[in-house]
C-alpha cells in the first residue's frame, strides 16, 4: 500500500522529519484541493491500495462529505485520521464513510486496553494501525522488551483484522522484527529522510524499498 500524507501545520503525532516535510509542503502551497488535483490521474498509473493520512482540521475545513466524495472519485481506498475519536466516527461519520466506500483505519497504542482493542477490531475494516510506542513518529534501532510484549499481547487477542505496525520502522531489521508480530509494517520517516538525502526518482524509491524488503 501507499500512504499519502495530508500536510497540516500542527502534526502532533509526527516526529521532526515528517513535521519538516509538512512545513515545506505548506510553504509550497499544498492544500487538500491541490492534493486531490495531483492525484486525479493516479488510478491510470497504479492499482496499488492508496491511503491518505492526516489530521481532522483540514478535513473539517474542506467538508467531511466533500472529502470522502473526492476520495471515492480519486480512487483512495482508506484514510487514517489519528485525532478522529472512534466514538465521534461512529456517531457522526460512519454512514458517510460507508456511503462513499472509504475505509477508516483506526490506531491502537500501548495504552489501549484489551477490551477497547477488541471493540475497535469489531467495527474496523481494512487493517488496524498498531502504534509501536507512545512517542511520535521516527526511527528506532530496535524494539525493546516492553514493545515486543505489547505486540505479543495484541497478537494473542486473535483479532479479525490484519495488524500493521508503524512508528519507528526504519530499516530491514526493524521491518523484519515488526513482521514477526504483525501482518506487515509501515514506514514513513525513514522514507522521507531517504528522499531528502537522494534524488527523488523511481530508481531511488525502488532502491529504498529493496533495501528494506530484500
Amino acid at each position: 500500500m501507499i500512504e499519502i500524507g495530508m500536510p497540516f501545520s500542527d502534526p502532533v503525532a509526527d516526529g521532526p522529519v515528517i513535521q519538516r516535510s509538512s512545513e515545506k509542503a505548506l510553504r509550497n502551497g499544498i492544500s487538500l484541493k491541490l492534493l486531490f488535483n495531483q492525484l486525479s490521474q493516479i488510478r491510470k498509473a497504479t492499482d496499488i491500495p492508496l491511503i491518505i493520512m492526516g489530521y481532522i482540521n483540514p478535513v473539517f475545513k474542506y467538508g467531511m462529505e466533500k472529502f470522502l466524495s473526492k476520495c471515492k472519485e480519486t480512487g483512495i481506498d482508506g484514510v487514517i485520521i489519528p485525532d478522529l475519536p472512534v466514538e465521534e466516527y461512529i456517531k457522526s461519520y460512519k454512514g458517510l464513510f460507508e456511503k462513499y466506500g472509504v475505509i477508516n483505519i483506526f490506531l491502537i497504542s500501548p495504552q489501549t486496553p484489551d477490551a477497547r482493542i477488541t471493540y475497535i477490531d469489531s467495527i474496523a475494516k481494512g487493517f488496524l494501525y498498531i502504534v509501536s510506542s507512545s512517542a511520535t513518529t521516527g526511527s528506532l534501532k530496535k524494539f525493546d522488551e516492553s514493545q515486543t510484549d505489547y505486540f505479543k499481547r495484541i497478537r494473542f487477542l486473535n483479532l479479525k483484522n490484519p495488524a500493521l505496525i508503524g512508528f519507528g520502522i526504519s530499516d530491514k531489521t526493524t521491518f523484519q522484527s515488526a513482521c514477526e508480530y504483525a501482518n506487515g509494517a509501515i514506514i514513513g520517516s525513514a522514507f522521507i529522510r531517504a528522499l531528502e538525502e537522494n534524488s527523488i526518482s523511481g530508481e531511488s524509491i525502488d532502491q529504498f524499498v529493496r533495501k528494506i524488503r530484500d
